[in-house]
């Protein structure tokens, strides 16, 4: 049995799809998975022992480029596929395959897929309301799975796998073994500062994690390199000496495994915590408008901090109105009892 999965195109919906590769791994230990992605995700990947090779996707998000997904599909065709399950819902997602000639093939009806997908499955969201219900439900046939109550329980979560020597390595390259322990933020988000905890709270809870011995490491991507900055600049001159702003400094791979040598996790909704969450860190998820309702962190470790319900959508250039008061008002008091909670169930067990 040999599968070819259409991944998604974002850090967080590709570490919810892991929980699909391990249930088909465990419903068939010999099947072979591939999983086609926008190169960036082969961190990601390799780290997930249920994939035998990433596959780059070498067309942007956006683009349909039909002649060239005809091509990519024809390179695939003797590859011994008998099954595709495709995750996003794009009409142009599920061209590979069928260009491909893959016998089988599985995902949601999506944006006009018929014919396409031969496989297809009609979603009702309010039988599967979280996305890696939606996922893990493609490894069973449509007929067994109804709803999210059919699918076995407790849910393979997503767990990537990280070598402790690979954390020490990378803490040497970046000077942080300090012998002080690390705690890591995760400050950014996308849409800018709407789905951000501010970064004076930030601040506020470096400094307070700081006198207690930690060294606060942030990470994020070139984006967020500004937010981190903005945090340090709050610091007493004697904290910020342990205090690194490493975003925008790191390769995702180098990110990973940093957050795998974390003590604790601090983050936004973001890509981030996803992997904090599959990397079983210790984790205070902060919400605002975004709602953990769909894609919460997969992590028993993990405390959801959120004031409101429902959900609020947020677009591009919401950013403009700064922070949303629903993060305003998580209040760093709160994050630190549900850290510290966090931190002394580690050392108990």
């Amino acid at each position: 049995m040999k599968i070819l999965v259409i991944g998604p195109s974002w850090v967080g919906d590709m570490m919810m799809s892991q929980s699909l590769y391990r249930t088909v791994i465990s419903r068939h230990p010999d099947a072979e998975i591939d999983v086609m992605a926008p190169a960036w995700c082969r961190p990601l990947l390799n780290r997930m022992p249920e994939v035998k090779h990433a596959l780059s996707m070498p067309l942007g998000h956006g683009a349909l480029a039909l002649m060239e997904r005809r091509r990519l599909g024809i390179t695939l065709k003797n590859q011994g596929y008998t099954q595709a399950l495709v995750l996003p819902n794009s009409f142009k997602s599920a061209l590979v395959p069928f260009f491909a000639g893959i016998i089988k093939r599985t995902g949601w009806r999506g944006e006009m897929r018929y014919g396409l997908l031969n496989d297809l499955r009609v979603l009702d969201k309010t039988a599967f309301p979280l996305m890696v219900q939606r996922y893990v439900a493609l490894a069973y046939d449509r007929a067994d799975i109804h709803n999210a109550g059919d699918l076995p329980q407790p849910l393979l979560w997503p767990r990537l796998q990280v070598a402790q020597d690979e954390s020490l390595n990378a803490a040497d390259h970046f000077g942080l073994r300090t012998g002080r322990p690390t705690i890591g933020f995760c400050p950014g988000a996308e849409f800018g500062p709407a789905k951000r905890w501010p970064h004076y709270h930030y601040a506020a809870l470096a400094e307070a994690s700081i006198a207690r011995g930690y060294q606060i490491i942030l990470f994020g991507s070139a984006n967020d390199r500004a937010a981190g900055e903005d945090i340090c600049a709050m610091l007493s001159p004697s904290a910020r000496e342990h205090c690194r702003n490493l975003a925008g400094q790191t390769t995702l791979e180098q990110a990973v495994v940093l957050i795998a040598s974390c003590e604790a996790i601090v983050s936004n909704d973001s890509g981030l915590m996803h992997i904090a969450a599959a990397l079983e860190r210790p984790l205070v998820a902060l919400y605002g408008p975004s709602s953990p309702d769909f894609t919460p962190p997969l992590s028993r470790q993990a405390k959801v901090i959120r004031l409101i319900s429902g959900y609020q959508r947020i677009r591009k250039g919401d950013d403009r109105q700064g922070y949303h008061q629903s993060l305003i008002d998580i209040q760093p008091d709160l994050v630190l009892a549900e850290l510290e909670r966090l931190l002394s169930i580690g050392k108990d067990s």
